[in-house]
């Protein structure tokens, strides 16, 4: 180990800087900065030696050139164990640089803003910065090189404990932290500038920033770890959640109240937000293992959530409740009457939130929509990517192939079975009336026996109701099915090549049946 002589300071956040340099000072360490990093210093009355004195050289170019100087770069990138190194830096009257406290430009807050300019993204490009990154993360032996104000505290601690001195195992976590923080920062613009289009020589559109429709050639992927989970599905399997930092979606939910949130709770929070952003209406999705046992709408969210419930109150029992609006007292104290592991919302009123209080383990999760763009899946030496499927359909994009054509009211039912039949594990048939499924047929291998399973389940009655298929019937035995259970109209993407006979079925029926033309798969 070697003693802390000289630092450069040059942060964009500047979170806890002032009492890192002062315990710093405390130490004898000189304090060498750059622009408003030093203003800053300066004005809480710390010794500052500014950069273009230990480089001989001022910053230039709006600041683009500050600190991309061998005077800053072989001060760093010395090795103190080599003599040739040691000759060179004297013979060029180049000081030792022992430690290096960097934040880089805020490139994605800047890149993520409504009507960012591209001379404004582009200028918020740091260039410098990750450079002295590099240059102190190569050598860490050497230099420390500290990237995050929340390793302030530690290192300020070690270096009073140890005459001024950080130890190699020290050094080697931050530099690993500093190669993870540059990586992390090139993928950011990468991303970014790869949804910029050129129209021409002198003008770039960035009205586009995250609507492109293709596909990346390389696909960056970049998420900091927000927490361990107790485990995964399963208490042998280890978990933890990455975020993307945006602030928004289940993964930087906020949780309110309530034990920690397993790794089951977070995908079925992530089903039941799906489903509940689907309406405009004040919804309520009541989901089991990723399906939606209960889904309603309604007036309010109470009238919502007791029209969810009764699809299927035995299965709701341990699910995750997802709805769309802020939850009020009166559906909180409904609610409150059921167990339920986690509540997904995008708000509580202080009233709620006091009917919820006395349910301790139970689950508060307050979350800011995010429309995602892409679905990613795992498979092994790689991950499948697809678009998110948003494909809305309206009364307009219906063909009815049926001799009889819905009524007003079956028409209405039809468009919201097909709404939550998307959110159900195929093969999938919904049942249900206007505003509120009636039973549920999930994941079954054949289509027939989720029919079947469908109106088994239901507890509410069957007569009148409506149908939803997620793909087209293969034979007609699931029309029959349906048929015989009460329902009076189907909605189907159509596409079999015997679809001529499930028609000719649904009008011996008196059927009416509708394609959508589009298949909702969920696997």
């Amino acid at each position: 180990m070697a003693k802390i002589k000289r630092a450069i300071l040059s942060v964009t956040d500047k979170t806890g800087l002032v009492e890192f340099a002062r315990r710093l000072a405390a130490q004898s360490v000189e304090l060498i900065s750059t622009g408003g990093t030093a203003r800053v210093l300066r004005d809480a009355g710390l010794k500052v030696r500014d950069i273009s004195d230990l480089t001989g050289f001022p910053e230039m170019l709006d600041g683009r050139v500050k600190t991309l100087h061998p005077k800053v770069h072989g001060g760093i990138l010395h090795v103190r164990s080599n003599p040739a190194h040691l000759a060179a830096i004297k013979e060029h009257g180049i000081e030792p640089i022992d430690m290096l406290v960097v934040n880089l430009y805020a490139f994605e807050k800047t890149a993520g803003k409504v009507g960012a300019r591209f001379e404004e993204i582009i200028e918020n490009i740091d260039i410098g910065g990750p450079s002295m990154v590099r240059s102190a993360a190569k050598n860490f032996q050497d230099v420390a090189i500290v990237t995050s104000a929340a390793d302030y505290e530690a290192i300020a601690t070690e270096l009073e404990q140890h005459a001024g001195e950080l130890s190699l195992k020290s050094k080697w976590t931050l530099a690993q932290k500093a190669f993870a923080t540059t990586a992390a920062y090139d993928t950011a613009i990468a991303n970014a500038l790869a949804e910029i289009t050129l129209d021409d020589a002198a003008r770039f559109d960035i009205s586009r920033i995250g609507t492109s429709a293709s596909f990346p050639e390389t696909m960056r992927l970049q998420f900091h770890k927000a927490f361990d989970l107790r485990y995964g599905e399963n208490p042998h399997q280890k978990a933890a959640l990455y975020s993307d930092g945006s602030g928004k979606g289940v993964a930087n939910a906020q949780q309110l109240q309530g034990k920690e949130l397993s790794y089951n709770n977070i995908v079925d929070l992530q089903a039941a937000w799906d489903l509940a952003q689907e309406f405009t209406e004040p919804v309520c999705a009541i989901i089991k293992h990723t399906n939606p046992c209960g889904t309603a709408t309604g007036t309010t969210l109470k009238e919502a959530y007791v029209r969810a419930l009764e699809c299927d109150a035995v299965s709701a029992f341990g699910g995750v409740i997802g709805v769309n609006r802020i939850i009020d007292a009166e559906a909180a104290a409904e609610m409150a009457k059921l167990f339920v592991e986690a509540i997904a919302a995008p708000g509580f009123t202080s009233e709620a939130r006091e009917a919820f209080a006395r349910k301790k383990n139970l689950r508060l999760v307050e979350i800011a929509d995010l429309k995602q763009k892409w679905v990613l899946k795992n498979v092994s030496g790689g991950v499948l990517v697809q678009d998110n499927d948003v494909y809305p359909i309206t009364e307009a994009d219906l063909k009815v192939v049926s001799k009889r054509p819905p009524t007003a009211e079956e028409m209405r039912a039809l468009l919201f079975a097909w709404k939550i039949c998307k959110h159900v594990k195929s093969n999938a048939i919904l049942y249900a009336r206007d505003g509120q499924s009636v039973g549920v047929g999930a994941g079954q291998m054949s289509r027939v026996d989720s029919a079947r399973i469908g109106a088994e389940k239901a507890v509410l009655p069957l007569t009148g109701t409506v149908a939803a298929s997620d793909a087209f019937f293969p034979f007609p035995d699931g029309v029959e099915v349906i048929a015989k259970a009460g329902a009076t109209a189907i909605i189907q993407p159509g596409g079999s090549v015997r679809d001529q006979e499930v028609i000719d079925t649904a009008d011996r029926l008196n059927l009416a049946m509708v394609f959508t033309g589009v298949r909702h798969f969920r696997h």
